[in-house]
């Protein structure tokens, strides 16, 4: 078998290590342009054997458009059926010709490592996936303060969830810069954008918290 998605191993492991468990990548295939979500597995995932990563193809227009499917370097967990009809692939006496055409095709955009630039369409769908995991309405996107994780029963530091952390790594970059290192603190976010504080703010209310 040809390992036409290699990329995504690299990829995989660039994400670990520098603990992104989300990103996300331009895709154009036909005149349609997607935006493809890469993830990694979250606990208690049921995943299919030797699957390596979670693909989510978004159509940039309509983010409600949605095809998930799971993938290793070799293909993609799908049937045929689904990917001509999510990507408009017209069926023809070569079809396993086309579809390795189309996997060619996506292999060449899939980076090697994670880019932290991201544009506005870029956060707001890897904010929409990061929601769903974190049970977050994902229009809260406004940060307004962090808090200190409670003691777990037992006796161990709370410590953020990844999503929370990512969520922070792309909207408040230089708080996270700031404040990331503790583990402990999660971050607090607002649907209303009034409810934004600074970075300068949010360290403000943290440090007199603190003291009193």
């Amino acid at each position: 078998m040809v390992n036409v998605f290699e990329n995504l191993k690299l990829l995989k492991l660039d994400m670990k290590d520098k603990g992104w468990v989300i990103d996300s990548f331009y895709f154009r295939y036909k005149q349609q342009n997607y935006i493809v979500l890469v993830k990694l597995f979250e606990k208690e995932e049921k995943v299919p054997e030797y699957a390596l990563l979670k693909l989510e193809f978004l159509k940039e227009n309509d983010f409600s458009d949605m095809l998930a499917v799971y993938a290793n370097s070799v293909k993609l967990f799908t049937d045929t059926k689904t990917l001509r009809e999510y990507f408009g692939i017209e069926y023809s006496s070569n079809l396993g010709d086309v579809l390795f055409q189309f996997s060619q095709t996506l292999a060449r955009f899939i980076p090697i490592e994670v880019s932290e630039k991201k544009n506005e369409d870029q956060k707001e769908a890897m904010c929409f996936s990061l929601s769903q995991s974190d049970s977050e309405n994902p229009r809260k996107k406004y940060c307004f303060s962090v808090r200190r994780n409670p003691l777990k029963g037992n006796g161990e530091l709370g410590k953020r969830s990844p999503f929370n952390d990512n969520k922070t790594r792309l909207y408040r970059p230089s708080l996270y810069e700031r404040l990331g290192s503790d583990t402990n603190l999660s971050f607090r976010y607002s649907m209303n954008p009034d409810d934004e504080e600074t970075d300068e703010g949010i360290i403000a209310k943290w440090t007199k918290n603190k003291i009193e």
